[in-house]
């Protein structure tokens, strides 16, 4: 698996155990915007006219509720009254384990 190094080492195992499937979702759907590291700079964050969350950001990940990021996931940035540019992931609303898997992955970026 040539997957990105998504998390800090001491939280690389964490990625890994929601079982390779979140991990993936990540890299081919979050990174190109929020980056390998979840810092919000993927390659496609230098063009965007709203900079990408970084998932790093301490304060944002203590006001961030589980259910509010698993939301944005599922159904984009307007339907929390942020930027459209984060698109809907409609197609994982069915899929709580990869969700559960994606919470970690982001919440492991505030360590």
């Amino acid at each position: 698996k040539n997957l990105p190094k998504l998390l800090p080492p001491k939280s690389k195992s964490t990625t890994y155990a929601v079982g390779g499937k979140a991990a993936k979702v990540y890299a081919t759907r979050c990174a190109l915007c929020h980056g390998d590291q979840g810092k919000g700079d993927g390659v496609g964050a230098s063009g965007s006219p709203v900079p990408p969350r970084s998932f790093a950001d301490t304060e944002w990940q203590k006001a961030a509720t589980d259910a509010h990021i698993k939301k944005i996931i599922v159904q984009g940035g307007t339907a929390v009254g942020m930027s459209a540019l984060m698109p809907a992931n409609g197609d994982l609303s069915d899929k709580p384990k990869v969700l559960d898997g994606l919470v970690t992955i982001i919440r492991g970026f505030g360590e």
